[in-house]
C-alpha cells in the first residue's frame, strides 16, 4: 500500500475510516507471504530471502496478488530464516535466496507444498507442515508475539490494520485518567523488567506527585547475556509500545516520553525511529492528538552499553548527562526521578501490555496466570536445548512444561541437570524443581527470579561451580562501583571461586561464600548489588556437593574446571586412526601409526578438541 502521509488525522472517525480504508486494500492479495526479517534470521540473509521472493512474483507476473511482509522475530531463531504462507499457515523453515522460485512456482501459484523446507520435528522425526501445529509454537500462548507476524514494524498501516491506536482512542475519548489507572490496577500487571512491581500502584504514585512536568520512559535497555525479549517486541512491534507509552502518558499527565534503548539494538532503533516519525507525520503524536486537545511526543535515546544503567535511577542519570550510577530510592523515581520530575519508567513488555488491557479490559489480561503473577510473560529460551528462541506462556506454568514440551528437552540426549532464570542475578534451579511455576513469588522463594526473563538451560555436563563463576565475572565487570557492598564484595567472592575452581579451596571458604552473598544482598545499594550474590547462592543451595567435590576431592564432577582435570587415551578404545593427533593445535598427542596413542601432558593445553574430535569415546577426562 502506497503511504499518503500529507493528511493528518485528526478526529477518532478519520482513524476509523483509515483503518477501513487499510483493509479494503489488504483484501486485495490472494496470498500473504509473511518473512521474518528479525536480527537472528537477519543474519541467516533473510533480507537477501526476501529479495529473492519480490523479484519471482514480479518476474512470474504475480506481484499484483501476493502481498510479501517483512516482520519483526516470529520466535523461532534456530529455525531461521521463516517464511509463512497464506491461506493455509504453511511454514517454511531454513528458507534460502535460491528457493525463491520453488515457493513461488509451487506453493504460491500452484498451492502445493515444498515438502524439503517444512519443519523436522527433533522428538518425532515427522515433517509438519503448518506452524500451529509445531510443539514449539503449539504449547505456547502467544499475545505479544503473535502481533509481530502481523505487522510490517516499519508500516503504520499494518499496525492499524489490526486494531493499532484504537486503545488510544478509547483512552482519550471514553477514560478519564484516574479510570485508566484503576484498569491497569484491576489487571494486576506487574513490571517485566525483573522488579514485578505493580504497574498500576507505580502510575497511581506518578500521578498524585505534585508537579506540572512529568515524564514516561521505556526501559529498552536489556543487557543479560542470552537475553532478547525486549528487542523483539521494540524491532517487530514499535507501534505497540508506542501506544503504551501514550496511554500511560495521559494517565499520569505527562507530555514528553523517552525510548532509551541499548546501543548494541541497530535494528530497533531504527524501526522505533521509523515508528515515532510515521506517527508524528499521521498526527497521532505531536499537538492536540486526534483532537482531544492533549498533546505528547517521544524522543529515542541510546544508552552506552553498561549493564547498571538498567536500574532506573542510572538509567535517568544517563538520559542526565552524567555517568550512570543508581542513587538511593529514599525517594522514588514517582516522585523525584528524570530532572528531578516525577517519572514513570517501565520495560518494554509491560507498556506492550498496556493498549490489550485498556482495549480489552483488565479481566481478560488478569484471566491468565497465577494469583500472584497475572497474564503471559516472554522467555528467552537458550542453551543445551532442542529448540530454542523466544517463547510466552502464561504466568504460572510449570518450568517443565517450557523446557519438554516446548523447547522439546536435552539437545543432545544429555539429561538437563539445571535451568538459570532471570540473567546474570538469577538463581540455578536444579531438575527437581522444575515443577515450580513460571512467576515471581515462586521462583525467588527458590532463590531465582523472574528477572526479564532469561532462561538458559545447563545439562549433566556443566559444572555449576564454574556457572557461578562465569556470572559473578560479568557482574564484577558491569558492577559500577559506587557501594562497597558491590564493588568489593563481588570481588572477593569471585576470588574464592576462582580458588575453588583451579584446586585452592578450602572446606571453610563455602560458609565465607555464604556469609558474603548475604551481606551483600541485605546492604547493596542498587538492584544489580543486591541479586549479584544469587548464582553463588542458588548453586551453593542446590548443588553443594560439587562445591565440596573441588575442595575435598580437587575434581570437578562435569570434567570443566580445567586446573582440575587431566586428559588421557583409552588403549582399549584407541583405533589409532591419527585424528585426534592431526587435530590438536599444541602437537600434545604421541604415537605412530598402528600404534596406541598418549597425551604429552606437559604439552597438552585441555582445550578438548582431541575429545570433540575423537569418534571412537578413546580421549577420556580425570
Amino acid at each position: 500500500m502506497s503511504r499518503d502521509f500529507t493528511i493528518k488525522i485528526k478526529t477518532v472517525s478519520e482513524l476509523e475510516a483509515f483503518r477501513k480504508r487499510i483493509l479494503n486494500d489488504l483484501k486485495k492479495a490472494r496470498v500473504v507471504l509473511t518473512l521474518c526479517g528479525g536480527t537472528g534470521c537477519q543474519a541467516s540473509r533473510s533480507e537477501a530471502v526476501s529479495t529473492a521472493v519480490k523479484d519471482e512474483l514480479i518476474k512470474q507476473g504475480m506481484d499484483e496478488n501476493v502481498h510479501v511482509r517483512v516482520t519483526g522475530c516470529h520466535g523461532f531463531c534456530e529455525q531461521g530464516p521463516l517464511c509463512v504462507i497464506e491461506p493455509g499457515n504453511t511454514l517454511y523453515c531454513n528458507v534460502l535466496p535460491d528457493d525463491a522460485r520453488e515457493i513461488v512456482t509451487k506453493t504460491v501459484r500452484d498451492g502445493e507444498v515444498v515438502e524439503r523446507l517444512l519443519y523436522t520435528d527433533p522428538v518425532s522425526g515427522k515433517t509438519i507442515q503448518t506452524e500451529s501445529e509445531i510443539p514449539f509454537y503449539r504449547a505456547q500462548d502467544r499475545q505479544l508475539l503473535a502481533q509481530n507476524r502481523q505487522v510490517d514494524p516499519c508500516s503504520i498501516e499494518d499496525y492499524i490494520a489490526i486494531g493499532g491506536y484504537s486503545a488510544l482512542a478509547k483512552t482519550l475519548f471514553e477514560m478519564a485518567p484516574k479510570a485508566v489507572i484503576r484498569e491497569i490496577e484491576a489487571s494486576c500487571l506487574r513490571g517485566r523488567g525483573g522488579g514485578g512491581f505493580p504497574t498500576g500502584l507505580k502510575w497511581a504514585k506518578c500521578r498524585e506527585a505534585p508537579s506540572d512536568e512529568k515524564y514516561v520512559i521505556c526501559n529498552a535497555d536489556e543487557g543479560d547475556p542470552g537475553a532478547y525479549m525486549d528487542r523483539c517486541v521494540l524491532e517487530g512491534n514499535p507501534h505497540l509500545v508506542l501506544e503504551g507509552m501514550m496511554i500511560g502518558a495521559w494517565a499520569i499527565g505527562a507530555r514528553e516520553g523517552i525510548i532509551y534503548v541499548r546501543n548494541e539494538y541497530p535494528l530497533a532503533v531504527k524501526h522505533t525511529r521509523i515508528a515515532v516519525q510515521q506517527a508524528r507525520d499521521l498526527g497521532l503524536l505531536g499537538e492536540d492528538i486526534l483532537g482531544s486537545s492533549w498533546s505528547f511526543d517521544v524522543e529515542i535515546s541510546r544508552g552506552g552499553g553498561a549493564f547498571v544503567c538498567g536500574e532506573s535511577t542510572a538509567l535517568m542519570a544517563s538520559l542526565e548527562g552524567k555517568v550512570g550510577e543508581p542513587r538511593p530510592k529514599d525517594v522514588h523515581t514517582v516522585v523525584d526521578g528524570l530532572w528531578h520530575k516525577p517519572t514513570t519508567l517501565n520495560n518494554v513488555e509491560t507498556w506492550a501490555n498496556v493498549p490489550s488491557i485498556i482495549l480489552n479490559g483488565s479481566a481478560r489480561f488478569a484471566s491468565k496466570g497465577s494469583n500472584g503473577s497475572k497474564g503471559t510473560k516472554i522467555f528467552a529460551l537458550t542453551g543445551h536445548i532442542k529448540s530454542t528462541g523466544l517463547v510466552e506462556v502464561a504466568m504460572g506454568t510449570p518450568i517443565s512444561k517450557v523446557l519438554f514440551d516446548i523447547g522439546g528437552g536435552p539437545a543432545n540426549g544429555i539429561p538437563i541437570k539445571a535451568v538459570q532464570t532471570g540473567g546474570p542475578s538469577g538463581g540455578c534451579l536444579p531438575a527437581d524443581k522444575f515443577y515450580l511455576p513460571l512467576d515471581f513469588d515462586a521462583l525467588a522463594e527458590a532463590g531465582s527470579m523472574m528477572g526479564s526473563g532469561g532462561m538458559v538451560v545447563m545439562d549433566e555436563g556443566t559444572c555449576m561451580v564454574d556457572v557461578a563463576k562465569y556470572f559473578l565475572t560479568f557482574l564484577q565487570d558491569e558492577s559500577c562501583g559506587k557501594c562497597v557492598p558491590c564493588r568489593l564484595g563481588i570481588d572477593r567472592m569471585l576470588e574464592i571461586i576462582t580458588d575453588i575452581t583451579e584446586g585452592r579451596g578450602k572446606s571453610q571458604q563455602i560458609s565465607l561464600l555464604e556469609e558474603l552473598g548475604h551481606t551483600i544482598s541485605q546492604t547493596a545499594l542498587c538492584g544489580l548489588g543486591k541479586t549479584a550474590a544469587n548464582p553463588v547462592l542458588s548453586t551453593l543451595r542446590y548443588f553443594r556437593d560439587e562445591y565440596e567435590a573441588h575442595i575435598s576431592k580437587e575434581e570437578c564432577p562435569a570434567g570443566v574446571c580445567e586446573a582440575l582435570i587431566t586428559y588421557e587415551i583409552d588403549p582399549e578404545k584407541c583405533t589409532y586412526c591419527g585424528v585426534c593427533k592431526l587435530a590438536c593445535p599444541y602437537e600434545a598427542i604421541m604415537g605412530a601409526k598402528e600404534e596406541v596413542h598418549t597425551i604429552d601432558l606437559q604439552l597438552c593445553q585441555k582445550c578438548g578438541i582431541c575429545r570433540s574430535e575423537c569418534k571412537f569415546e578413546a580421549v577420556q577426562i580425570n
